[in-house]
């Protein structure tokens, strides 16, 4: 990257060499996202003119970009942004980055969404669970309303930056999980901290080192606040309301149990695009 003329493609192409010699799996893809977000060229205006000179400074925060997702720092990070259900999320080092998977949650509580509902999303990190639930309610024309809890000030400082982008009115609460909580619910959906604590270490530099840890540490076998969350979730939940969990792929049966024996009912393990159990739910029909 160095010279002092500067084109699309040469810096594609450095960019990429630099970002596979660091070991970053998506290489092409990553060097290609930033050459994007720096340049906001789209890939067929690159593709019509790859040759392009780009601008000095462009140039260089695009080569500081690089350097620094070959540090293994989120791409996310670099960006300031994640995308989520076609929706674009504010994300960064206080929050969970939005994944795919997490997907299947929103979807599968879509099914279930009534007018009138009232939801409550427990550790709600960047909000995406619920303002994505909130909006996709509210281009099928039903009203409802969210809330989110996380204890994370942080956090819901992210929370309310995207609800304020996504325009969801969403209300939001601090506190550890259910203890500011007053209200009842029709729905509480959650992806609370599920991987265990020694499994944390093996998982990439771009998980670890950078994903809030509050946000990831599910304690010695991955279940403790799945176990907290249903036993308090029944003082807050209406009769016939639902709870719906996001799990890891082998938690499936245990999440399952936990739910059964505070009388849930109607309980289903749904899978993801890759076909590992991913949500739990179940229905509380109890007085």
């Amino acid at each position: 990257m160095n010279g002092t003329i500067f084109t699309l493609r040469n810096l594609y192409r450095d960019g990429t060499i630099c970002l596979e010699k660091a070991g970053i799996a998506d290489a092409k893809l990553d060097a290609w996202y930033l050459l994007e977000y720096e340049t906001k060229i789209s890939r067929a205006m690159f593709l019509a003119d790859p040759d392009k000179e780009v601008e000095k400074d462009k140039a260089e925060h695009y080569r500081k970009d690089i350097e620094t997702r070959a540090q293994r720092i989120p791409l996310q990070h670099i960006t300031g942004e994640q995308e989520f259900m076609g929706l674009d999320f504010k994300v960064n080092e206080h929050v969970l980055i939005p994944r795919q998977d997490t997907e299947t949650l929103v979807e599968e509580a879509l099914k279930k969404i009534r007018p009138g509902m009232q939801i409550l999303d427990m550790c709600t990190g960047s909000g995406c669970i619920l303002e994505s639930i909130l909006k996709f309610a509210e281009r099928k024309g039903i009203c409802v309303s969210g809330t989110g809890c996380d204890i994370s000030e942080e956090a819901l400082k992210v929370a309310k930056e995207n609800d304020s982008r996504l325009q969801t009115r969403a209300v939001f609460i601090q506190g550890d999980l259910f203890e500011n909580i007053a209200e009842t619910y029709d729905m509480i959906v959650s992806n609370p901290p599920y991987i265990r604590t020694e499994e944390i270490s093996s998982l990439e530099d771009e998980v670890k080192l950078h994903d809030p840890w509050i946000a990831l540490d599910g304690k010695t076998d991955g279940l403790y606040f799945y176990r907290l969350i249903v036993k308090e979730s029944v003082k807050h939940i209406k009769k016939g309301g639902y709870l719906l969990f996001e799990t890891g792929f082998d938690q499936g049966k245990d999440v399952s149990v936990l739910l059964e024996e505070q009388g849930y009912e109607e309980i289903q393990v749904k899978k993801d695009l890759a076909g590992l159990d991913r949500v739990v739910m179940g229905r509380y029909n109890k007085e």
